[in-house]
């Protein structure tokens, strides 16, 4: 598909992706990497990432939806067998979805247990299943003393293989905060309750805090798409999402006039302004406008007053050579995922999962 000139494009560097993903699978020291490509792959398309994952050596996918385990299901198709966890689980009535499109539910409470126990049972050989412990995050899980009470009953487990225990760090991103060292201790005794299951522990930050935190398998999201697991760029990972828009027109602001809405920027002195293709309907955060930069002609260019839903003004030196049609970079090689996400007030999550359907898309590198 040819791309229109005059409109945003994203492009999903997929070479960039495998490089994160060798640099991540080096971190980890043994662990399997298991890529989390929710919410469509954290906006990058998890067809085309999870392929080119599986060509890379990725055999074990985490979504958070059924839906987005079904849609990852087909898109694999049959001659692709990964295992495909679901972070939400087995809610009532989904059991019979989940066996169908071959998925695995990380059950999180009783009630899931119940489900998807009583759903084994009729199945020949049972199921298989992860099981979630809340080691201190509150959002879903087992307590530890509820997946002790379950190991010792046992009953709760029949028909039942709980062949992967998982918690979730609340506070990697922070490698010194207490919490870490907490978790850490209340999952080595919640896994050793399963002694014949894997453990997972580590998110993207949690792989780079150290052996103790990395156990049989890691998850990483954030950081196979470029973000760093700190919060700012790390120099092993390499952008994937790569997105510019054209310069539709040059204007010369006067002394005393403004740009956009609300008036918020007033030149104090002739400025040169270029107004860009993009704006907070392809994506860009309404709050990027409050510091952001982008990269145009090897140099920086600040952005001038409010975003709008189609346009973007920057400023650009009264010597540029540039014209309507010229691209410029608003995340890229220039523009760090990061520091995107810190000019905005946000996370490298957010600013990845808002990239609006309207860009135009390509991928770079995709494999069939």
């Amino acid at each position: 598909m040819s791309l229109d000139p005059f409109h945003a494009h994203l492009t999903v560097d997929l070479d960039a992706l495998a490089h994160n993903y060798a640099a991540l699978q080096h971190e980890a020291r043994g662990a399997e990497v298991a890529p989390v490509v929710k919410a469509d792959a954290y906006g990058l398309g998890a067809a085309q990432v999870a392929a080119r994952l599986w060509a890379e050596g990725a055999r074990t996918f985490f979504v958070a939806r059924i839906s987005e385990g079904e849609d990852l299901r087909a898109a694999l198709g049959p001659d692709r067998s990964a295992t495909i966890y679901v972070l939400d689980g087995a809610p009532a009535g989904s059991a019979p979805r989940l066996q169908t499109a071959d998925l695995t539910p990380v059950l999180n409470s009783a009630a899931q247990l119940s489900e998807w126990s009583s759903h084994a049972r009729s199945v020949k050989g049972g199921l298989e299943a992860a099981l979630q412990i809340d080691t201190g995050m509150n959002r879903l899980g087992l307590r530890l003393e509820e997946a002790s009470a379950l190991v010792q009953s046992m009953d709760g487990l029949r028909g039942l293989s709980i062949d992967l225990v998982i918690s979730h760090l609340a506070c990697a991103s922070e490698p010194a905060h207490p919490a870490n060292g907490a978790q850490l201790a209340r999952f080595q005794e919640a896994s050793s309750l399963f002694p014949e299951a894997g453990a997972s522990l580590a998110n993207s930050a949690g792989l780079f805090l150290g052996q103790d935190y990395l156990f049989d398998l890691v998850r990483p999201g954030i950081s196979l798409y470029g973000g760093g697991p700190f919060g700012v760029p790390h120099p092993a990972l390499r952008p994937v999402a790569h997105l510019t828009a054209p310069i539709l027109q040059i204007r010369e602001v006067r002394p005393g006039e403004t740009i956009g809405y609300g008036a918020t920027f007033t030149a104090e002195k002739p400025v040169r302004a270029a107004i860009i293709a993009a704006g907070y309907a392809d994506g860009v955060l309404r709050s990027f406008g409050k510091a952001g930069q982008v990269w145009l002609g090897g140099a920086y260019r600040k952005v001038l007053g409010r975003l709008s839903m189609d346009m973007i003004a920057i400023e650009i030196s009264h010597d540029l050579v540039v014209a309507p049609g010229d691209r410029v970079e608003l995340l890229g090689d220039h523009v760090a995922l990061d520091e995107a996400a810190s000019a905005s007030g946000t996370i490298a999550y957010e600013c990845l999962v808002r990239i609006a359907p309207r860009l135009q898309r390509t991928y770079r590198g995709a494999k069939a």
